[in-house]
């Protein structure tokens, strides 16, 4: 039963690292390349994580479940002009943590952590799904770490005005599914993280103003986060641009790979400008 509610739950969120496998061309085992896999203890785990490519850094956020193989489209596109950085999350793929309390915010850290041991300044950030979550929280709790932020799928709070209501109630379903299953390590670690979903993130729109790098704030126009929810996220930050990619859900870097890579890039690329007055016509 606990496998069949998992695969469910994480095909719906799109962590499906067998169909990012599929549409990768270099047959790099992402997530487990011995040649490019390190740890390094930070704040009480032993973090995962994989350097590729030479340029500017560039940070990549996978989402609740995950692991860095999500990303498996993005690390060949952009390690071509960045130094792509990326990591297991904690209590996430080969990031053990075996503590019981976690949050964005303990996350979010985490990379703030990962990066001053790598001697890295700043970064342009990728975030899907949760690791857009960190990717806001970053940038809110660490803004000199933040060059750039694109964020796909990212929610404020954990309700049905943020969530479809279908999500939101196979999120609490699930949860109450593992409470009732022996507490086994692995069982443990599953309803870890489908508490946090259940019950994080807890951020304000207000607190968005704060957030002063430039911000591409995208979803799906049938993604599990509400259109409205990311488009209030987009408006609440002071200089964002908002993307809704049509006849898509929430698994915009697999199925919409071939749009959402190229736009990330002359986002990062491109100096931001206010578009308001008369260049709102053009």
């Amino acid at each position: 039963m606990i496998k069949y509610i998992n695969f469910l739950f994480l095909l719906i969120l799109g962590f499906c690292d067998h169909l990012a496998a599929q549409s990768n061309q270099d047959s790099i085992p992402f997530g487990n390349n011995k040649a490019a896999g390190k740890y390094m203890t930070i704040r009480g785990i032993k973090m995962y994580y994989e350097v590729y490519g030479h340029g500017e850094p560039l940070l990549l956020i996978h989402g609740n479940g995950g692991s860095i193989s999500n990303f498996t489209n993005q690390i060949p596109y952009f390690s071509k002009n960045y130094q792509v950085i990326i990591a297991d999350s904690r209590a996430q793929g080969k990031t053990i943590d075996t503590k019981d309390s976690l949050s964005y915010e303990m996350m979010a850290d985490d990379l703030n952590a990962l990066m001053d041991n790598l001697h890295v300044k700043d970064a342009n950030v990728i975030g899907w799904s949760d690791g857009g979550i960190d990717g806001l929280l970053l940038a809110m709790r660490h803004p000199d770490k933040v060059k750039k932020l694109a964020v796909t799928g990212a929610n404020l709070w954990p309700d049905s005005t943020a969530l479809t209501p279908f999500v939101y109630k196979m999120m609490v379903k699930d949860a109450d599914s593992l409470r009732k299953l022996p507490k086994t390590p692995e069982n443990k670690a599953q309803l870890k993280l489908v508490d946090l979903m259940c019950v994080q993130p807890n951020i304000k729109l207000e607190q968005l103003h704060s957030i002063k790098c430039p911000v591409l704030v995208i979803g799906g126009d049938h993604d599990v986060i509400l259109p409205a929810h990311t488009m209030a996220i987009a408006q609440a930050i002071p200089n964002s641009y908002l993307w809704i990619i049509p006849n898509s859900g929430h698994s915009t870097p697999i199925f919409k790979k071939d749009q959402f890579n190229p736009l990330i890039s002359d986002f990062f690329k491109t100096p931001y400008r206010k578009i308001e007055g008369g260049a709102t016509f053009q």
